[in-house]
C-alpha cells in the first residue's frame, strides 16, 4: 500500500470520530458509539471506559487562527498579521483612541488598617526622607514637649530638619502611640482580654429581657471595673470562659483555672483583711455574684447556693454595722453596685424557692408592694415579686393549719393574693421597650396565677383552668421568642412544662390556621431555642422537667383520685419540689 493511501485512510477515519467519544477510542483514532456506561469497543476489549471533557477558550483558538465553535475561522494565521512596525498584531477589545492612565504606586501607607508596628516599620524605611509621611504640619517636637525648647516657625520653614531630628520626632510619636491609656488598666497584666470583650458583647445583652434595655451588668458593673481590683476582672473572665465553653469546649480548662484564681484571691482577701467583710467596699459581693453566676451557668450545681448563703450573711452583717453607725437609723443609702448585687441575690432566692419551696434567705424588704415599674433585668416589677414572696410564705404555713379559724384566714389571704394578681398593672420606664417588656411582664403575671393555684389550691394539670393558662403561656412564649430570641422567660416555661397535662398531646397555638402540636415536643423545642441565648440554667431546668414528666406518667392511674385536703401534699409538692432543689429560675 502506498504511503498516500495511509494518509487518506487516517483522514477519512478521523472525520468519522465522535465528538464525545471515550479516551480509548480517541487514542486508537476510531469512532466511539458513546454507549453508556461503557461503549461497545471497551466492553469487548474489557477496558475502562472514561470520557474526558476539556475546556476550550476562544482566545486560544483566535491566536491559532482557527474557528471556535460555529464562528468563522480567521483565514490568515497570526504570524501573517503584522503591524506597521513589523511585529505581530494582536486584536484588542479596547478602542484605538483609548487613553491609558498611569497606575499610581501602591505604598504601605495607602491602606487604612495600620497599627503601631506597621507604622514603626514604615518610619524605619523612610529615615532618609526629608518630608516623612503621616507627620503633622506643626512642629511635632514642641507638641510632644520632649525634644527641647520651642523654635520659631520660620526656622523650620526655611531649613528642613536634619535626619537626627527626624528620627527623634518619629520615636516621640511612636512612644505616644504605643502607650495609650487603658480603660481597664488591670487587664493589661491579666491577659485573656478577649474574654472581657465576650462578657460585654455576649453576656451583658443576654441578662436583660429586651435588646433596648440597658443591662445592669454593663451600666453598673463596668464603670466599677475601671477601678476594681484584679480579682473582679478575673471573676468576669471566668464567667465569660464558662459561658463560652458551653459552645466551645476549648475554654473549659481555662474557665476552671480562672475560677480557682478567683477563689484563692477571695479567700486571701477575707483571711488577710477580715474587716473588709463589713465595710462599704462592694468587691467581695461582686466577686461572689460572679461566682454564683458561674455555678449557675455550669449546669447549675449546688455550689451557687453556698455563694447565696454566704452573701446573705455578709449583707446582714453590713446592714447591722451601717445601722449601728447611723445611730439606729434603718434608712441606709447604698451605692449602685452594692444595691444591684443585693437585688441579684434576693431575686435568685425568690425565684429558686418557687420550685423547691425552701425557707427564704432574704427577706421581703427588697420588694415594694406599690412599686409596679418593670425592672428590665428581672422582667417584672418588684410588686409582682412581693406577691410571689407572699404566695410562698402562705404555702409553707398551709400544713400547720389545725383550726377552722386558720382555714378561714388562709382562704382570705389566698383570695387577697388572687385579687392583687388580677389588678396589678406593671409599667415600663422605657417607651421603646413597651412591646417586648410588657409582654414578658404580663406573661410572668399569668404564670404567677398558675403557681398560686397549684401551690395554694392544689390544682393539677388535668384541671381545665390549669390547661387554659398553660396553653396561653406556651403561646405567648412562642410569640416572644419569634419577636426577640434572647428574651429570658425560663420561669414561665418551667411552670407551664411541669403543669402540662400528660394526656394533652395536641395543643393549638394558632386558632386561625388550626395547627396542632404536641405539648411536650413544643416545650423541648422552646428549651433548645432558649438555651442558645441564655445565661440561666436551661440545661438543669430541662432535666427537672423531664423527671417531673416521668413521675407523672408513672402515676397516671391516680389522676382521678379525690381532691386532697388543705393540709395534704398538693400536686406541686408531690411532683415538682422533690427534684427541684438548687434550681435557679431567675
Amino acid at each position: 500500500m502506498e504511503p498516500g493511501s495511509n494518509k487518506s485512510s487516517s483522514r477519512s477515519s478521523s472525520s468519522f470520530r465522535s465528538q464525545h467519544g471515550c479516551t480509548n477510542c480517541r487514542r486508537s483514532r476510531v469512532k466511539c458509539d458513546e454507549q453508556k456506561p461503557i461503549c461497545t469497543r471497551c466492553w469487548q476489549k474489557d477496558l475502562p471506559c472514561r470520557t474526558l471533557f476539556r475546556l476550550k477558550w476562544e482566545s486560544t483558538y483566535r491566536d491559532r487562527g482557527i474557528a471556535f465553535g460555529r464562528s468563522k475561522s480567521n483565514r490568515s494565521p497570526p504570524d501573517q498579521r503584522k503591524s506597521s512596525t513589523g511585529a505581530p498584531e494582536r486584536s484588542s477589545p479596547f478602542p484605538e483612541d483609548t487613553t491609558w492612565l498611569a497606575v499610581p504606586p501602591v505604598q504601605p501607607w495607602t491602606f487604612v488598617n495600620n497599627d503601631t508596628r506597621f507604622m514603626q516599620r514604615l518610619y524605619v524605611e523612610e529615615q532618609g526622607c526629608a518630608k516623612p509621611h503621616l507627620l503633622p504640619a506643626v512642629d511635632a517636637r514642641t507638641a510632644l514637649g520632649e525634644l527641647g525648647p520651642r523654635e520659631p516657625a520660620s526656622a523650620l520653614s526655611m531649613s528642613p530638619p536634619s535626619s537626627d531630628q527626624l528620627i527623634g520626632i518619629k520615636e516621640a510619636i511612636l512612644q505616644n502611640l504605643q502607650s495609650p491609656l487603658s480603660l481597664f488598666p488591670s487587664l493589661d497584666g491579666l491577659g485573656n482580654q478577649v474574654l472581657f470583650d465576650y462578657y460585654m458583647n455576649q453576656i451583658c445583652p443576654r441578662t436583660v429581657q429586651s435588646p433596648l434595655s440597658m443591662s445592669p451588668f454593663a451600666s453598673v458593673i463596668l464603670p466599677y471595673c475601671v477601678s476594681a481590683p484584679p480579682t473582679v476582672l478575673q471573676a468576669i473572665q471566668a464567667l465569660a470562659a464558662c459561658h463560652w465553653s458551653q459552645s466551645d469546649s476549648r475554654y473549659s480548662e481555662l474557665s476552671l483555672r480562672l475560677k480557682a484564681r478567683v477563689l484563692n484571691g477571695l479567700r486571701h482577701r477575707i483571711n488577710t483583711h477580715p474587716q473588709d467583710i463589713v465595710t462599704k467596699d462592694p468587691e467581695i459581693l461582686v466577686v461572689m455574684m460572679f461566682l454564683c453566676l458561674y455555678d449557675i451557668v455550669d449546669d447549675c450545681n449546688q455550689q451557687w447556693i453556698i455563694h447565696l448563703q454566704g452573701a446573705k450573711d455578709i449583707i446582714r452583717l453590713r446592714r447591722r454595722q451601717q445601722i449601728a453607725s447611723k445611730g439606729g437609723n434603718h434608712d441606709v443609702q447604698q451605692d449602685p453596685v452594692s444595691s444591684f448585687t443585693e437585688l441579684f441575690f434576693a431575686f435568685q432566692d425568690v425565684m429558686g424557692r418557687t420550685a423547691c419551696g425552701k425557707a427564704e434567705l432574704f427577706g421581703s424588704t427588697y420588694w415594694g408592694e406599690e412599686d409596679t415599674t418593670i425592672n428590665p433585668w428581672m422582667g417584672c416589677s418588684p410588686a409582682l415579686v412581693s406577691i410571689l414572696f407572699s404566695i410562698m410564705d402562705l404555702s409553707r404555713s398551709r400544713q400547720d393549719i389545725i383550726s377552722e379559724e386558720g382555714h378561714e384566714m388562709f382562704n382570705a389571704r389566698a383570695a387577697a393574693l388572687i385579687n392583687r394578681l388580677k389588678c396589678i398593672k406593671q409599667e415600663s420606664e422605657i417607651d421603646g421597650d413597651n412591646q417586648v417588656i410588657q409582654k414578658i411582664a404580663e406573661l410572668k403575671r399569668v404564670t404567677s396565677i398558675v403557681y398560686l393555684n397549684c401551690a395554694l389550691y392544689g390544682m393539677t394539670p388535668s384541671d381545665s383552668i390549669t390547661k387554659t393558662y398553660v396553653r396561653r403561656i406556651l403561646k405567648d412564649i412562642v410569640e416572644l421568642l419569634a419577636m426577640e430570641p434572647s428574651c429570658q422567660v425560663v420561669w414561665p416555661l418551667f411552670v407551664a412544662a411541669v403543669e402540662l397535662d400528660p394526656l394533652d398531646f395536641a395543643i393549638t397555638l394558632d386558632p386561625d390556621t388550626g395547627k396542632m402540636t404536641d405539648g411536650r415536643r413544643l416545650v423541648l423545642e422552646l428549651l433548645m431555642k432558649m438555651g442558645r441565648s441564655s445565661v440561666s440554667s436551661v440545661t438543669r431546668a430541662r432535666v427537672v422537667i423531664e423527671q417531673v414528666w416521668k413521675s407523672r406518667d408513672f402515676c397516671l392511674s391516680r389522676s382521678s383520685r379525690d381532691k386532697p385536703s388543705l393540709t395534704d401534699l398538693n400536686d406541686w409538692e408531690e411532683f415538682v419540689m422533690p427534684v427541684s432543689d438548687a434550681l435557679s429560675l431567675a
